[in-house]
């Protein structure tokens, strides 16, 4: 095998074998990377006969000898067949050549065509008018056809209430709303730790201020039997929600007075405790963290709501077959096998963690667990479930009440008036170890990380340590998976931001145990899963917002404007240079945001919060505090300029203190772009100095060894002492939005966005301004 051989096979797999930092300059991909993530996705070329039995491999993989399980197509468009002509040498399809076809709509209609009978021509289906799910069957072979509206759901389709996809969307919205971190709510009782009771509260009195919609972080489902794995964003499965965010009182309500009984799932024996006053319980348990201080004790909190939750569940336990458990057994049977295997890794967890006692995390890992219990088809997954099913049943419970909880949230937004609702967060990726991958390993890809290259704001790269899709896998399973995860994400919301849009076409993977710098990226098939998702997007009457920031593909961006994926514009990035540009240079295609979860909020950038965080946590790649410092005035100076010219600010510069953040003139800024939305943190309207999220840091952790496939793998997480994912709101929920500054503050953000409206009825916008945050890059 020659340099060459392995370049050619690496880009016949997908990899790109070069890139382009965000400065724009190239970096071509080690041949060492190339080969070891070439293994990874099960083409081994080390020697000249793995080359080319992986090359022969990969030759017959992307010839199809049928047809697939799924194609994509756009409305009113004619849909090729993935065959190639005889004459090109490729005769898989030539068999279809003269066949009649038939296509079963969803609706339950029939349409009927012929492919030509020269096998020189390549086949085509006669354009599909009706968007949908439709089986297309002809000489003996069947697939789906997902034929896909031109574009998403969109903001202005919400506001009027638009349910055709062919109706264009002519008359602009300029609407804004508000984004939460949900577990950061605060409310008396709740135990340390924000719930979807919470959410509700919040989402109702937002709506009577008038926002269109209320964001929220993602809410995928964790690892019960660890809740000190807390990250949003390293969920254990997109498919499912969060079982601690459940408000225990609401779901208590559900059942009659009555003590609660031991059951067979109680591994520890653990005395069950009363349910007449849970807020006393929780109080009581939350830890170092009080439910009053301002950091949250996951390990604490989760812990107590799943203790009487299961209080809960053991009345239920106690039900007829008749009320609540009938809508229960209905949830079940809709959740199929995907929520069976989810509860059944869920119980398998905790026995696990039974099992090996102490402080060993390995129960958290599928890969770490005995082999007979690798494979969730197993008989010995069956007879566990067999004899564990109250436990099992236990986990269907905590899904059932997580969907009440987050469905009674959406629902009251939407009655309060909110067009939109709820925004979800749909994660880049789950944990390898977690109940996604065990449950679908055959569309996952195994020894990958996602990450990112070095860019301006990472000079290392980062290393997320999320499993990803595989491409190939999904094509082969007609993409059950990511159509489930996208349902999963829109079905109790009005809208939906996808983290990470741009693995949409490709990702940055890393061999597991190389470091972020080594890795390459792998392209994944775009035009399928923009279809998907704008046909997913109308069924589901949900907007799409892709979180583009970092180093984007050339024509990414524009190919998200043309389906109505909405990009996001951040405060921080607008910028021509030093210098922050007009708002009304914005992107109309794009929402509008002073800051995001992993950025710095307007408070902590004008005092340089985060500046201090980076230089205390050595995270300033080689620049020095004093040197970062200077330049911030600068940048300070040029971001009062910009608001003072357009009218967002008057008088001198304010001093750079807590006091002093110009955050009324920020919120103008943000409200007078073009955007159709505008969504604002609720740390900005807080005025809090400190972030959510620094990316790059990870809360203090020992070194951990794991054997994974018969290899040791040392992965040494880098210590921290950033609480990610851990802060409070210091006011409570009920009266969030009622203080005079956030009063301020949200009349301010009103004015900006009416002006907005009032200018676009004169001077429509036309402007599509792509700032620092979006730089497009090969």
């Amino acid at each position: 095998m020659t340099p060459k051989d392995l370049i050619l096979l690496a880009e016949q797999a997908g990899l790109m074998t070069g890139w382009a930092d965000a400065h724009g300059a190239p970096h071509d991909v080690a041949p060492t990377v190339l080969m070891s993530l070439l293994e990874a996705v099960g083409l081994p070329c080390r020697s000249n006969a793995e080359y080319l039995d992986s090359k022969a491999r990969l030759n017959a993989q992307q010839t199809p000898a049928g047809l697939p399980p799924l194609l994509t197509a756009q409305i009113g468009q004619p849909i090729r067949l993935p065959f190639q002509s005889q004459s090109s040498g490729a005769t898989a399809g030539s068999r279809l050549h003269g066949h009649g076809y038939e296509i079963a709509l969803e609706n339950g209609g029939t349409l009927q065509g012929c492919f030509p009978t020269d096998t020189a021509l390549p086949l085509y289906i006669s354009p599909i008018h009706i968007s949908g799910y439709h089986r297309l069957l002809v000489g003996g072979e069947s697939s789906i056809l997902a034929v896909a509206p031109t574009r998403c759901y969109g903001v202005s389709d919400a506001r009027a209430g638009n349910t055709n996809p062919a109706k264009p969307a002519n008359d602009p919205a300029y609407l804004w709303g508000l984004a939460v971190q949900l577990y950061s709510l605060r409310r008396h009782g709740d135990g340390g730790l924000g719930d979807f009771t919470a959410l509700k509260m919040l989402a109702c009195d937002a709506a009577q201020q008038g926002a269109a919609a209320l964001a929220i972080s993602p809410v995928h489902a964790m690892f019960s039997a660890d809740p000190g794995r807390y990250s949003p964003y390293g969920p254990s499965s997109r498919l499912f929600l969060n079982a601690f965010h459940i408000d225990p009182a609401a779901a208590a309500s559900h059942y009659p007075d009555g003590p609660a009984i031991e059951t067979d799932f109680s591994y520890r024996g653990q005395e069950l405790p009363d349910l007449e006053n849970p807020s006393a319980v929780l109080t009581a348990a939350s830890g170092a963290q009080p439910e009053g201080g301002p950091l949250i004790d996951w390990s604490a909190a989760g812990t107590a709501r799943l203790a009487l939750l299961r209080a809960a569940y053991s009345r239920f336990l106690q039900g007829g077959p008749s009320g609540p458990s009938s809508a229960f057994e209905t949830f079940c049977r809709d959740g199929g096998t995907g929520l069976q295997d989810h509860a059944r890794y869920e119980a398998l967890q905790e026995w696990l963690a039974f099992q090996i006692g102490g402080d060993n995390k390995n129960f958290c890992d599928w890969r770490l667990w005995p082999a007979d219990y690798r494979n969730p088809r197993s008989s010995a997954v069956t007879e566990f479930a067999q004899q564990y099913s109250q436990q099992i049943g236990f986990h269907l419970f905590l899904q059932w009440h997580a969907a009440l909880g987050l469905a009674g949230a959406q629902l009251a937004a939407r009655d309060a008036g909110m067009p939109i609702g709820l925004i979800a967060d749909l994660a880049i990726g789950a944990e390898r170890g977690g109940s996604q991958s065990w449950s679908e390993q055959s569309e996952m890809l195994n020894g990958l990380s996602i990450g990112a290259p070095p860019d301006l704001l990472n000079v290392v790269g980062q290393n997320w340590g999320l499993g990803a899709y595989s491409p190939w896998g999904l094509q082969a399973s007609g993409f059950r998976s990511f159509i489930a995860m996208l349902r999963a994400c829109f079905v109790h919301a009005g809208g939906a931001r996808i983290d990470h849009v741009l693995g949409l076409a490709r990702l940055w993977l890393i061999p597991e145990g190389a470091s972020a710098r080594d890795g390459a990226y792998l392209r994944y098939p775009l035009e399928d899963m923009l279809r998907l998702i704008a046909l997913e997007s109308w069924r589901h009457r949900a907007i799409v917002i892709g979180e583009n920031l970092g180093t984007v593909p050339p024509g990414f961006n524009a190919r998200l404007a043309d389906i109505n994926l909405l990009g996001i514009d951040v405060l921080w990035f607008q910028r021509d240079g030093m210098r922050f540009v007009t708002p009304k240079a914005w992107s109309a295609t794009s929402i509008a945001t002073t800051t995001t979860h992993d950025l710095p909020t307007v408070a902590g950038w004008w005092t340089g919060t985060d500046i201090g965080w980076r230089a205390r946590l050595d995270l300033l790649g080689g620049n020095a505090e004093a040197d970062e410092t200077i330049l911030r005035a600068q940048e300070r100076r040029e971001l009062w300029q910009t608001a003072t010219e357009n009218g967002c600010a008057t008088g001198s510069m304010p001093p750079s203190t807590l006091e002093g953040a110009p955050i009324e003139a920020a919120l103008r800024l943000v409200g007078s772009a073009p955007a159709p939305l505008a969504l604002i943190p609720l740390e900005d309207m807080l005025g809090l100095a400190e972030q959510p999220n620094l990316p790059g840091t990870v809360e203090p952790v020992m070194e951990v060894v794991r054997e994974v496939a018969n290899e040791v793998v040392n992965e040494r997480l880098v210590a921290a002492s950033h609480p990610n994912w851990r802060r409070r709101l210091p006011v409570d929920v009920a009266h969030l939005l009622q203080g005079p500054a956030v009063q301020t503050y949200l009349n301010a953000l009103k004015r900006a966005r009416a002006a907005v409206t009032h200018d676009a009825a004169l001077n429509p916008p036309s402007a599509a301004f792509s700032g620092d945050g979006n730089k497009e890059s090969s």
